[in-house]
This record gives structure tokens, C-alpha cells and sequence, in this order.
């Protein structure tokens, strides 16, 4: 069952409680890890702690958005597959997030808690997907993002463990396949990554794939390479873009397409890149010849990487400080955006 914290104010009657904390239920995504993360009200301004890193912030929103959208990517061999996340958001009067907070959050709890704070709840669980994806990624100045779930970082004595356990897995490996047991060795590598999700060791994971000792360091500089020679464009939250043979720009996290677009210069095809910078917020707008916004990419994008990567691909490329007017007109008319 859920935690909530009530509270008994002073002046009420005896007895009167009023929800003034929630926390989330579950993970933003199906089998995550619920985060650490609190909401508390005082009066209409809402403080969110991220009891994971202990960071918090304050928001006077206009209103609550509890959104749930899915994400069709693309993976290896054009395989098809359906991410779903859900959570919180605290917008400000023109829509523009404020804050955000991954996670479920328990329908009927969540509208107590904005009722007794005096804030109007959207329950936008049943829009249409890519509208819920252009409103996330609408940023309002000063936006914050609180996941409330720790870094993975390794402790200095599992850095050696890892290592260990990668070449003895790789022994293992060859070892299994010189037999002739090939499937053996499948088996095995299932039977071990399950025990360390149940052990919580994801860490050790190396030593049932031993290949990750050397194609993560190799694939990490590959990717720079590429940057470097303009064949792909780089963000600092992980997404990136990229080119397919036919003509085709993709975007991209990690090795998952999310959305792909035409170059050209017909209305609908991408034809110029756009940075912008906007009141401390940047990003990237992808637009068609008319001037018509694509696909927003909000987050840091580096002109001279951005510059390498439209002339290698001959895409225009501007960047300009945008008013606010500017601003929610390309937020407002975008056909695809990735929070």
C-alpha cells in the first residue's frame, strides 16, 4: 500500500487531517525503481525533495499535469518496441514545465493532495502520446527534473571485482564454446543476469556478458570519433543524432532510433537545424524550409559539433536568442518533441 503523511493544522477542527505529502508509488517506468522523491504543499507553492541526492526545490504552479505517454523506438534488425513513462509535472501559466517528476503516483491520492492544495489537476493519462511528449518538453526557465534515484556509481573495491569477474566469464565462455556446449553457456548467462537483478548486483553483469569489458570503452570512443567528424550530433542528456543512407535523419538514444525524418526541401522534410537559447534554456528545433518546427530536442547542443554535423549532412543551421513570444510559437506548433 502507499505511504501518506497527514497533517492536523492548527485552527482546524480536532481530528481534521489534510493530506499535505505524497510520495510516488512506483517507477516512472514498468519494474523501475520507485523513487525517492516527496511533494509538499504549503498553501499553493509545492517543495520536492529528492531524498536519493537530498536536493529540493520549490514551484508555485498554475496547475498539475499527471501525464503517462508511450515511446515507439526502433532497435537492432528494425525491431519494434514500446517504451511507457508516467509521472507529475508542475506547469506555470503558460503551460511551460516547471518541474517534473518521473514516477506513479496514485490517481485518487494525487487528487486530494492537489484539491487541498488549491491547484487544478490535469489527468492527461489518456491524451494522445505525442502530445503529452510536446508538453513535457516545453520548458519553463528554471526547470528542474528530480528522478529521486541514486547514481550508479561503482565502489572502489567492486571496480577490481568487475574486471575479475569479466575475464573469468570470458574463460568461461571460451571454454563452454571449445566443447561444443555453445548453449550451455546461453543458459547460463540467462540464468546469472536474473540473479543479479534479484541480488540488486547489476554491476557483476560482466561477467555473464564479458564482451561489455571491451565494447563499451570501444563503442564510447567511436561515437566521439564521429562527433568529431560531424557524422553524428551529440547532446549532453543522451540523445544524439545521426544519418541513414537513404536520406533519413534519426533520432536517437543510446542504440534506440525514436524518431527518423527526411532531409530535403519539401514542407515535412528537415532543412535547417536551430539552436536556441531562451532565458537559460537551450535546445534544438528541427525545421522544415517554411520554418515550420519538426521535431524539439530541448537540452545542450554544441554549435561547433551542431555546425560539423548540418554541413557534413548539408542541413542549414542557425542559432539565435529567442523572446518568449518566439519561444511558445515554435513550442506551440511542433509536430514531435522528445522531453
Amino acid at each position: 500500500m502507499p505511504t501518506l503523511f497527514v497533517v492536523i493544522r492548527q485552527g482546524g477542527l480536532w481530528g481534521e487531517c489534510r493530506v499535505n505529502q505524497i510520495l510516488p508509488i512506483a517507477g516512472a517506468i514498468k519494474g523501475s525503481r520507485c523513487p525517492k522523491t516527496a511533494l509538499t504543499s504549503d498553501g499553493q507553492t509545492l517543495a520536492a525533495t529528492d531524498q536519493a541526492t537530498g536536493h529540493s526545490v520549490r514551484v508555485t504552479p498554475t496547475r498539475l499535469y499527471h501525464y503517462n505517454y508511450d515511446q515507439q523506438v526502433t532497435i537492432a534488425n528494425s525491431k519494434q518496441k514500446r517504451h511507457s513513462s508516467q509521472g507529475v509535472a508542475a506547469l506555470d501559466a503558460d503551460g511551460l514545465v516547471l518541474l517534473d517528476l518521473p514516477g506513479e503516483w496514485h490517481a485518487s491520492h494525487l487528487k486530494d493532495f492537489a484539491h487541498q492544495a488549491g491547484i487544478p489537476l490535469e489527468d492527461a493519462r489518456a491524451e494522445p502520446s505525442v502530445n503529452v511528449r510536446r508538453v513535457l518538453a516545453a520548458r519553463a526557465p528554471g526547470w528542474q527534473r528530480l528522478r529521486g534515484l541514486s547514481a550508479s556509481s561503482l565502489r572502489k573495491w567492486q571496480k577490481p571485482m568487475v574486471i575479475f569477474a569479466g575475464v573469468t566469464g570470458a574463460a568461461l565462455m571460451v571454454y563452454l564454446t571449445s566443447l561444443g556446449i555453445w548453449g550451455a553457456w546461453r543458459g547460463l548467462s540467462a540464468i546469472g543476469h536474473v540473479v543479479l537483478d534479484l541480488l540488486d548486483a547489476k554491476w557483476l553483469a560482466v561477467a555473464f556478458s564479458p564482451l561489455l569489458l571491451v565494447i563499451r570503452p570501444v563503442t564510447t570512443r567511436l561515437h566521439r570519433r564521429r562527433v568529431k567528424k560531424g557524422t553524428a550530433l551529440s547532446s549532453t542528456g543522451g540523445l544524439y543524432l545521426s544519418t541513414k543512407p537513404n536520406n533519413k535523419l534519426l533520432v536517437n538514444h543510446g542504440n534506440e532510433v525514436l524518431a527518423e525524418l527526411r532531409i530535403g526541401e519539401a514542407p515535412g522534410q528537415a532543412f535547417r537545424l536551430l539552436l536556441y537559447r531562451y532565458d537559460g534554456l537551450t535546445g534544438l528545433f528541427i525545421l522544415d524550409r517554411t520554418g515550420r518546427s519538426l521535431h524539439h530536442l530541448p537540452g545542450l547542443w554544441p554549435p561547433e559539433d551542431a555546425n560539423r554535423f548540418a554541413t557534413r549532412h548539408n542541413l542549414s543551421l542557425s542559432a539565435h536568442r529567442l523572446t518568449r513570444d518566439e519561444y511558445l510559437t515554435f513550442l506551440n506548433s511542433t509536430q514531435e518533441a522528445t522531453p
